[in-house]
Order: C-alpha cells, then structure tokens, then sequence
C-alpha cells in the first residue's frame, strides 16, 4: 500500500529503509502498521480551517546524504546562520536533511546517564527505552492520517532521556536544517524527564535554497513526578513548505512544563500544542508567538487538558498579520471532572495590518468539574491609526512605524518566554518579518 498519491512510498520501500537502519522489528512492524491505515485515516480537522486541499503527500523521502563535520566552523554558512553560537554550549545536535551532520556532548552528561542522541541511532543502542514511550501517551499513530504518515516515515529527530534525580544544566540544542526541492521532511522528537529530574530543550526547524515541500513534525514529552521540562522551539521553514507540527506533553504528579514557540513560518501551516495534565499538581505554560506574511494560512491550536487536582495551565498567544496573511488561533482549557481546585487561564491576542489580513482568536473553556477557577480573555483588531499618525508625525516613516509596532506587539510575550536563547532568537526572527 503506497501513501495517498505517492506511490514512491509503499510497503516495499519502508521496509527496506528500515532494514538498511538496523531497526528493530517492533519499529518495522510500528511503521508497517501505520503505513496500512495512512489511506484509510482523515486529515485532522482544525478548527475553522480547511486543510483538504493542502498537499501533504507529494515529495520525495529521498533527501540525499549530508557531510558529517567535526566542528561547528566546518558546516556550511546557511547553517550557521540558524545557530545561536553563544548559546550551543557543550550539547548540540545538528541534522541537514534528517543527517545527523553534527554533534557534541557535555562530557558529564553521560556520566549523569543522560541520553541525548539521533532518534535512528537511539532506536539501535537504547530500543526498549524507545520502544516504551514512542507513539505510546501523549500521541497515538492512528491519531490521523498525519500522525500514521509521521509513524510510518520519520527519518529525523533525537531522543532525550533524563534519569531520575539528574539535572541537566546546559540547554540541549537541536537544529534541524532542510533544503531539498520537493523533500518530505519527517521528524520525530522524543523526550523523557523522570521523577525529579529537569532539562532545557531548544530546537530551530530551518530552511535554505529552495526548503522541502513538506514538513511533518512530531514531539513527545513526558514530565515525571517532581520533574520540569522547559521546551524552545523556532520554526522557520520556507513559504513553499506545508507544514503540520505536533508538540504534546504528558505531566505527572507536580510536574512542570514549559512551552516557549516561535512559530515563524513562511507557508501554510497547522499546529498542535497540547498539554495532559495527569498528575495532581501538575502545571503547564504555554507561550507563542507568530508572524503572518503575503498569502499564507495558519492554525494554532493550544489545549491544555487537567485531569490532576490542584492542576494549573496557562496560555498566552500573540500573533501579528500581514499582506493578505490568515491566522487562526484556538486555545482551549479543559477541566476534567474530579480534577478539583484545578485553575486554568488563557488569552489570544491578534493584530492585523492591512486590509486584507485576517486573523481570529477563539478562547474557548471546557469545565466539567464545579470547584475550578478559569479565566480566558482575547483581542483581534487592526492597528490603532492614532499610534501609526503619532509615531509618523514624529518624522518616522510608515514601514518602519509598523515594524516598532509589531515589536511592542509581540515583545510581551517575547519577554517572557523561559528560555534566554529562545528570546534571543526571536527578536531576530521578528525583525526579519517585521521588515519585508
């Protein structure tokens, strides 16, 4: 069976990818099985946006292989360009075209048993670690056609695995660079803090030359008891790229997570950012931030789901519109019954520039339980012409008015988010936008 349209990817093929990985056969069987329900599964359904028409299924997973350097110099200045070279510290992972093309480790992070490696070689020396947490809480392969595609064909990604009682002090990195014409890029991102242990995660999707055509992104994070993830990712992938991303996690008992996104994409776009707070105590944060350009579409959708006592979630989301940009963000807060005292907070800021920019903010509040708190607020609206009048009659021309504008727009939550490098990067990211 061949996925939808392209019969480049079938059965035979996927099996002998595997084979030429050394994969074990619960990973073959995993993608096989997946492989068979691609055709049969829907397209996840986001709300208010129409994704049916979008082509997720026409590419080529034959992406060529990358030259492996020894030092960060050595790779090439497109590459480079993405990295936060004050920031890479001792433990950095780069892949150009799901190749792992470069790594480095913090010597004592193997003497805390700390893993921090490429998914295709985790799966070989640590498969029944893997195997354990893969496609297994947080997301389900058959979740939709997507997901199975994601869990029949991911090349791509690493895996993090935290012991228990470890604290990882420098930030793991991951840069995951793509330039092949009509590539499919699949990564799968998997990361596991056990009980009371902490780590920083922070990952770039970049584009140079002419970016893939398709980008199907997933990650699972799970936050022992006591543990606390924080979680950076920038997303800069090219306007010819249809991308679908997915970050969940998976929190236990007065566990932590933070998200800090930057999802600066320049084509069409969906993603997925849910939160299962499991354990009584757990917390999550989620913050984002997104620039929208020329004719681009794009969904946002944030749940944050309690099932613990005592939970607590937070969503915070700006994002700015421009040229004739679509913007569609959802954030949900959903409080299970019996997840008492639990408190949940959201809001959704949209602010659109021009005429033809839309964007739309749904708050959206699910309670099924009396003794909660929750609160959402949300604002979509154009900029205020009495700032734009100010700011010009000060000598200061339109384009460069609308650039301090998105800046003041956004910074808010920029400012805010956990992770310095994160911050770091996205002011640069916005600036980029913010001039064209």
């Amino acid at each position: 069976m061949s996925v939808e349209t392209n019969p480049m990817i079938g059965a035979e093929e996927v099996q002998k990818r595997s084979e030429l990985n050394n994969e074990p056969k619960w990973l073959s069987d995993l993608r096989l099985a997946a492989l068979e329900k691609v055709e049969s599964l829907e397209l996840p359904k986001p709300d208010k946006t129409k994704i049916h028409n979008w082509d997720f299924v026409n590419f080529t997973q034959d992406l060529g292989q990358s030259k492996v350097v020894t030092a960060v110099d050595e790779l090439s200045a497109d590459i480079r360009e993405y990295l936060d070279e004050d920031a890479t510290g001792n433990s950095l992972i780069v892949q150009d075209n799901a190749s792992t093309v470069y790594q480095t480790n913090a010597t004592e992070l193997a003497d805390k048993g700390v893993i921090f490696k490429d998914l295709a070689t985790a799966v070989v020396e640590n498969g029944d670690l893997v195997k354990k947490y893969l496609f297994s809480e947080a997301v389900d392969q058959d979740e939709n056609k997507l997901t199975a595609m994601n869990a029949a064909l991911m090349t791509g990604g690493v895996f993090i695995y935290v012991p228990k009682n470890v604290h990882v002090e420098v930030p793991l990195q991951a840069l995951y660079a793509s330039s092949k014409e009509n590539g499919g890029l699949f990564n799968h991102v998997l990361l596991v803090a056990e009980d009371n242990s902490s780590v920083t995660y922070v990952e770039n999707y970049a584009a140079y030359g002419d970016g893939v055509k398709v980008a199907n992104v997933v990650a699972e994070v799970y936050v022992g008891s006591g543990a606390r993830v924080s979680f950076g990712g920038v997303d800069t992938l090219s306007e010819g790229t249809t991308t679908y991303i997915v970050r969940r996690g998976h929190v236990e008992r007065d566990g932590r997570i933070e998200w800090a996104l930057g999802q600066m994409n320049d084509g069409d776009t969906v993603a997925d950012n849910t939160t299962y707070l499991i354990g009584d105590g757990s917390f999550a944060d989620a913050k984002l931030v997104t620039i929208g350009t020329g004719t681009q579409k794009q969904n946002f959708t944030t749940l944050i789901k309690h099932y613990g006592k005592h939970s607590e979630g937070y969503i915070l989301k700006h994002g700015v519109m421009t040229g004739r940009a679509l913007g569609i963000f959802n954030g949900i807060s959903k409080i299970e019954k019996a997840a008492t005292k639990s408190h949940g907070e959201q809001t959704e800021r949209v602010l659109m520039l021009g005429e033809r920019a839309r964007g739309d903010a749904n708050p959206i509040l699910l309670i099924d339980e009396d003794d909660v708190t929750a609160g959402h607020a949300a604002s979509v609206g154009r900029i205020d012409p009495l700032q734009m009048f100010y700011l010009m009659s000060r000598g200061i021309s339109r384009t460069e008015a609308e650039r301090l504008v998105i800046h003041g727009f956004l910074e808010p939550v920029v400012a805010q988010l956990p992770v310095e490098s994160v911050r770091k990067q996205m002011r640069s990211v916005i600036e980029r936008k913010a001039q064209r």
